[in-house]
Protein backbone atom coordinates (compact mmCIF):
# COMPACT_ATOMS: atom_id res chain seq x y z
CA UNK A 1 0.00 0.00 0.00
CA UNK A 2 1.27 3.38 -0.95
CA UNK A 3 1.66 5.90 1.69
CA UNK A 4 0.47 9.50 1.56
CA UNK A 5 0.78 12.74 2.69
CA UNK A 6 -3.76 13.78 3.10
CA UNK A 7 -6.12 11.62 4.55
CA UNK A 8 -9.01 10.33 2.49
CA UNK A 9 -11.99 11.57 4.20
CA UNK A 10 -12.90 14.25 1.74
CA UNK A 11 -13.01 11.31 -0.53
CA UNK A 12 -16.33 10.15 1.80
CA UNK A 13 -17.79 12.99 2.60
CA UNK A 14 -16.27 16.17 0.85
CA UNK A 15 -17.36 18.86 3.30
CA UNK A 16 -16.14 17.10 6.69
CA UNK A 17 -12.35 18.40 6.28
CA UNK A 18 -13.97 22.01 5.98
CA UNK A 19 -15.97 21.85 8.75
CA UNK A 20 -13.59 20.74 10.85
CA UNK A 21 -11.28 23.59 9.92
CA UNK A 22 -13.70 26.45 10.12
CA UNK A 23 -15.68 24.60 12.86
CA UNK A 24 -15.37 28.55 14.33
CA UNK A 25 -18.50 29.60 12.75
CA UNK A 26 -20.64 27.33 14.47
CA UNK A 27 -18.78 26.78 17.84
CA UNK A 28 -18.45 29.08 21.03
CA UNK A 29 -15.19 31.26 20.59
CA UNK A 30 -13.06 29.29 23.56
CA UNK A 31 -13.89 26.07 22.12
CA UNK A 32 -12.09 26.87 18.48
CA UNK A 33 -8.56 26.01 19.68
CA UNK A 34 -9.54 22.56 21.58
CA UNK A 35 -11.79 21.45 18.73
CA UNK A 36 -8.77 22.02 15.84
CA UNK A 37 -6.40 20.58 17.89
CA UNK A 38 -8.31 17.75 18.21
CA UNK A 39 -9.51 17.54 14.83
CA UNK A 40 -7.30 14.69 13.96
CA UNK A 41 -8.53 12.35 15.99
CA UNK A 42 -12.29 13.30 15.43
CA UNK A 43 -11.26 13.30 11.79
CA UNK A 44 -9.90 9.59 12.60
CA UNK A 45 -12.99 8.45 14.61
CA UNK A 46 -15.09 9.61 11.84
CA UNK A 47 -13.42 7.41 9.11
CA UNK A 48 -13.12 4.73 11.02
CA UNK A 49 -16.93 4.32 12.14
CA UNK A 50 -17.28 4.17 7.98
CA UNK A 51 -14.33 1.57 7.45
CA UNK A 52 -13.68 -0.23 10.68
CA UNK A 53 -9.69 0.43 9.44
CA UNK A 54 -7.23 -2.54 9.76
CA UNK A 55 -4.15 -2.39 11.75
CA UNK A 56 -2.04 -1.42 9.19
CA UNK A 57 -4.56 1.44 7.70
CA UNK A 58 -5.12 2.79 11.29
CA UNK A 59 -1.24 3.06 11.51
CA UNK A 60 -0.48 5.21 8.20
CA UNK A 61 -3.87 7.21 8.25
CA UNK A 62 -3.23 8.88 11.48
CA UNK A 63 0.27 9.86 10.59
CA UNK A 64 -1.37 10.95 7.17
CA UNK A 65 -4.24 13.47 8.92
CA UNK A 66 -1.90 14.79 10.83
CA UNK A 67 0.13 15.93 8.04
CA UNK A 68 -2.66 17.09 6.88
CA UNK A 69 -3.21 19.20 9.23
CA UNK A 70 0.10 20.92 9.46
CA UNK A 71 -0.65 21.39 5.75
CA UNK A 72 -3.82 22.94 6.67
CA UNK A 73 -2.71 24.70 9.61
CA UNK A 74 0.08 26.26 7.72
CA UNK A 75 -1.59 27.13 4.42
CA UNK A 76 -5.16 27.61 5.08
CA UNK A 77 -5.85 29.23 8.29
CA UNK A 78 -4.58 32.47 7.20
CA UNK A 79 -6.88 32.59 4.24
CA UNK A 80 -10.11 31.68 6.71
CA UNK A 81 -8.98 34.19 9.03
CA UNK A 82 -8.88 36.63 5.92
CA UNK A 83 -12.51 35.46 5.02
CA UNK A 84 -13.99 35.98 8.49
CA UNK A 85 -12.35 39.37 8.09
CA UNK A 86 -14.36 40.02 4.98
CA UNK A 87 -17.81 39.11 6.31
CA UNK A 88 -16.93 41.07 9.76
CA UNK A 89 -16.30 44.35 7.46
CA UNK A 90 -19.65 43.60 5.27
CA UNK A 91 -21.38 43.45 8.30
CA UNK A 92 -20.19 46.71 9.71
CA UNK A 93 -20.69 48.52 6.60
CA UNK A 94 -24.84 47.80 7.70
CA UNK A 95 -25.35 47.49 4.00
CA UNK A 96 -24.77 44.17 3.29
CA UNK A 97 -26.72 42.73 0.31
CA UNK A 98 -27.68 39.57 -1.00
CA UNK A 99 -24.98 39.62 -3.57
CA UNK A 100 -22.34 39.77 -1.18
CA UNK A 101 -23.72 36.74 0.82
CA UNK A 102 -23.90 34.54 -2.18
CA UNK A 103 -20.53 35.59 -2.74
CA UNK A 104 -19.51 34.62 0.59
CA UNK A 105 -20.94 31.19 0.40
CA UNK A 106 -19.15 30.65 -3.11
CA UNK A 107 -16.17 31.33 -1.82
CA UNK A 108 -16.60 28.72 1.55
CA UNK A 109 -17.35 25.98 -2.22
CA UNK A 110 -14.41 26.99 -3.39
CA UNK A 111 -12.26 26.75 -0.33
CA UNK A 112 -14.12 23.04 0.58
CA UNK A 113 -12.93 21.72 -3.54
CA UNK A 114 -9.55 22.61 -2.66
CA UNK A 115 -9.37 20.49 0.02
CA UNK A 116 -11.14 17.59 -1.80
CA UNK A 117 -9.13 17.81 -5.25
CA UNK A 118 -5.62 18.50 -3.65
CA UNK A 119 -5.97 14.99 -2.06
CA UNK A 120 -7.04 13.22 -5.15
CA UNK A 121 -3.92 11.08 -5.86
CA UNK A 122 -4.21 9.95 -2.21
CA UNK A 123 -7.97 9.62 -2.70
CA UNK A 124 -7.34 6.89 -5.09
CA UNK A 125 -4.78 4.86 -3.40
CA UNK A 126 -6.99 4.63 -0.21
CA UNK A 127 -10.15 3.70 -2.64
CA UNK A 128 -8.14 1.02 -4.41
CA UNK A 129 -7.09 -0.26 -0.78
CA UNK A 130 -10.66 -0.72 0.65
CA UNK A 131 -11.65 -4.37 1.44
CA UNK A 132 -15.17 -5.73 0.50
CA UNK A 133 -16.03 -5.88 4.19
CA UNK A 134 -15.12 -2.24 4.39
CA UNK A 135 -17.52 -1.51 1.23
CA UNK A 136 -20.22 -3.44 3.56
CA UNK A 137 -19.45 -1.57 6.67
CA UNK A 138 -20.11 1.84 5.06
CA UNK A 139 -23.11 0.74 3.68
CA UNK A 140 -24.17 -0.02 7.21
CA UNK A 141 -23.17 3.74 8.52
CA UNK A 142 -25.18 4.81 5.68
CA UNK A 143 -28.66 3.11 6.21
CA UNK A 144 -27.60 4.16 9.77
CA UNK A 145 -27.75 7.61 9.06
CA UNK A 146 -30.51 7.26 6.82
CA UNK A 147 -32.47 6.00 9.25
CA UNK A 148 -31.74 8.42 11.71
CA UNK A 149 -32.37 11.44 9.29
CA UNK A 150 -35.76 10.07 9.03
CA UNK A 151 -36.46 10.45 12.52
CA UNK A 152 -35.11 13.86 13.40
CA UNK A 153 -36.10 15.66 9.93
CA UNK A 154 -38.84 13.42 8.67
CA UNK A 155 -41.62 12.77 11.45
CA UNK A 156 -44.24 14.73 12.85
CA UNK A 157 -45.91 17.30 10.78
CA UNK A 158 -44.89 19.74 8.09
CA UNK A 159 -45.49 22.42 10.47
CA UNK A 160 -43.29 19.97 13.25
CA UNK A 161 -39.97 20.03 10.63
CA UNK A 162 -40.46 24.14 9.63
CA UNK A 163 -40.40 24.25 13.40
CA UNK A 164 -37.26 22.14 13.77
CA UNK A 165 -35.91 23.45 10.94
CA UNK A 166 -36.20 26.80 12.29
CA UNK A 167 -34.99 26.38 15.96
CA UNK A 168 -31.80 24.86 14.59
CA UNK A 169 -31.12 27.84 12.31
CA UNK A 170 -31.86 30.62 15.45
CA UNK A 171 -29.50 28.75 17.73
CA UNK A 172 -26.90 29.72 15.04
CA UNK A 173 -27.85 33.43 14.71
CA UNK A 174 -27.88 33.73 18.64
CA UNK A 175 -24.37 32.47 18.49
CA UNK A 176 -23.53 35.37 16.40
CA UNK A 177 -26.28 37.83 17.26
CA UNK A 178 -26.95 37.15 21.35
CA UNK A 179 -30.54 36.62 21.92
CA UNK A 180 -33.86 37.74 20.06
CA UNK A 181 -36.84 39.75 20.70
CA UNK A 182 -40.05 37.94 20.10
CA UNK A 183 -41.07 41.21 17.48
CA UNK A 184 -37.51 39.68 15.89
CA UNK A 185 -38.08 36.18 16.45
CA UNK A 186 -41.39 36.39 14.63
CA UNK A 187 -39.72 37.85 11.65
CA UNK A 188 -37.02 35.07 11.32
CA UNK A 189 -39.64 32.67 11.66
CA UNK A 190 -41.46 33.98 8.19
CA UNK A 191 -38.15 34.11 6.59
CA UNK A 192 -37.01 30.76 7.76
CA UNK A 193 -40.74 29.39 6.26
CA UNK A 194 -40.22 30.75 3.38
CA UNK A 195 -37.54 28.39 2.14
CA UNK A 196 -38.52 25.29 0.28
CA UNK A 197 -39.26 22.20 2.75
CA UNK A 198 -38.88 18.51 0.83
CA UNK A 199 -36.85 16.63 3.49
CA UNK A 200 -37.36 13.91 0.91
CA UNK A 201 -35.34 15.49 -1.28
CA UNK A 202 -33.20 15.94 1.02
CA UNK A 203 -33.23 12.23 1.77
CA UNK A 204 -33.18 11.01 -2.00
CA UNK A 205 -29.55 13.27 -2.84
CA UNK A 206 -27.99 11.56 0.42
CA UNK A 207 -29.06 8.22 -1.27
CA UNK A 208 -28.23 8.96 -4.78
CA UNK A 209 -24.75 10.42 -2.92
CA UNK A 210 -24.01 7.06 -1.03
CA UNK A 211 -24.98 4.45 -3.93
CA UNK A 212 -22.19 6.30 -6.28
CA UNK A 213 -19.50 6.19 -3.60
CA UNK A 214 -20.32 2.45 -2.85
CA UNK A 215 -21.06 1.51 -6.80
CA UNK A 216 -17.25 3.47 -7.48
CA UNK A 217 -15.55 1.38 -4.81
CA UNK A 218 -17.03 -1.77 -5.99
CA UNK A 219 -16.17 -0.68 -9.75
CA UNK A 220 -12.34 -0.25 -8.18
CA UNK A 221 -12.08 -3.76 -6.24
CA UNK A 222 -13.43 -5.86 -9.21
CA UNK A 223 -12.51 -4.47 -12.40
CA UNK A 224 -8.92 -4.13 -10.90
CA UNK A 225 -8.44 -0.15 -11.64
CA UNK A 226 -4.73 0.82 -11.96
CA UNK A 227 -4.15 4.14 -10.39
CA UNK A 228 -4.37 6.27 -13.31
CA UNK A 229 -7.97 4.55 -13.99
CA UNK A 230 -8.78 5.02 -10.19
CA UNK A 231 -7.84 9.15 -9.91
CA UNK A 232 -9.78 9.49 -13.34
CA UNK A 233 -12.84 7.70 -11.35
CA UNK A 234 -12.37 9.47 -7.99
CA UNK A 235 -12.20 13.38 -9.96
CA UNK A 236 -15.16 12.35 -11.69
CA UNK A 237 -17.50 11.58 -8.68
CA UNK A 238 -16.03 14.66 -6.81
CA UNK A 239 -16.99 16.32 -9.92
CA UNK A 240 -20.19 14.95 -9.64
CA UNK A 241 -21.35 15.54 -5.93
CA UNK A 242 -19.63 19.26 -6.40
CA UNK A 243 -21.76 19.72 -9.08
CA UNK A 244 -24.75 17.89 -8.22
CA UNK A 245 -27.00 21.40 -7.45
CA UNK A 246 -26.80 22.70 -10.76
CA UNK A 247 -28.04 19.31 -12.00
CA UNK A 248 -31.02 19.84 -14.40
CA UNK A 249 -33.32 17.41 -12.37
CA UNK A 250 -32.44 19.99 -9.21
CA UNK A 251 -31.26 23.08 -10.03
CA UNK A 252 -34.63 24.50 -9.41
CA UNK A 253 -35.02 23.28 -6.43
CA UNK A 254 -31.59 24.17 -4.83
CA UNK A 255 -31.48 27.42 -6.53
CA UNK A 256 -34.19 28.37 -4.41
CA UNK A 257 -33.14 27.28 -1.51
CA UNK A 258 -30.05 28.67 -1.85
CA UNK A 259 -32.04 32.14 -2.84
CA UNK A 260 -34.07 31.96 0.44
CA UNK A 261 -31.66 30.94 2.40
CA UNK A 262 -29.65 33.94 1.83
CA UNK A 263 -32.77 36.13 2.15
CA UNK A 264 -33.06 34.31 5.63
CA UNK A 265 -29.58 35.22 6.79
CA UNK A 266 -29.99 38.80 4.98
CA UNK A 267 -33.57 38.97 7.08
CA UNK A 268 -31.67 38.56 10.47
CA UNK A 269 -28.72 41.23 9.65
CA UNK A 270 -31.01 43.64 8.85
CA UNK A 271 -33.38 43.59 11.66
CA UNK A 272 -30.28 43.26 14.36
CA UNK A 273 -29.93 46.09 16.55
CA UNK A 274 -26.23 47.92 16.59
CA UNK A 275 -25.86 45.85 20.14
CA UNK A 276 -26.27 42.41 18.04
CA UNK A 277 -24.10 43.63 15.38
CA UNK A 278 -21.30 44.46 17.71
CA UNK A 279 -21.92 41.57 19.70
CA UNK A 280 -21.63 39.44 15.98
CA UNK A 281 -18.19 41.44 15.57
CA UNK A 282 -16.61 40.99 18.23
CA UNK A 283 -17.13 37.07 18.12
CA UNK A 284 -15.88 37.16 14.96
CA UNK A 285 -12.73 38.99 15.93
CA UNK A 286 -12.55 36.64 18.57
CA UNK A 287 -12.75 33.89 15.82
CA UNK A 288 -10.03 35.61 13.82
CA UNK A 289 -7.25 36.11 16.28
CA UNK A 290 -8.28 31.95 17.18
CA UNK A 291 -7.59 31.06 13.25
CA UNK A 292 -4.45 33.56 13.21
CA UNK A 293 -2.80 31.97 16.61
CA UNK A 294 -3.18 28.29 15.13
CA UNK A 295 -1.72 29.01 12.09
CA UNK A 296 1.42 29.59 14.05
CA UNK A 297 1.27 26.79 16.19
CA UNK A 298 -0.55 28.35 18.98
Amino acid sequence: MKKFNTPPAAFLRVRMLFLIAFVAVLSACSAIRFTYNHGDTLLYWWLNAYLDLDSDQSDWVKKDIDNLFQWHRTTQLRDYAGLLSKMQRQLGDGNVTQDELLGDYRDIKARTELLAFKALPQLADLAMSIKPDQIAQMEKKFTKNNEDFRKKFMSGSVEDQHKARYKKAIEQLELWFGSFSRDQEAALRKASDARPLDNEIWLQERVTRQKKIIALLQRIHQDKLNKEQTMSAVHDLLRDLFDRMDAPDRKAFFDAYVDSTSKFILTAIRITTPEQKAHAQKRMQGWINDFNALATGK
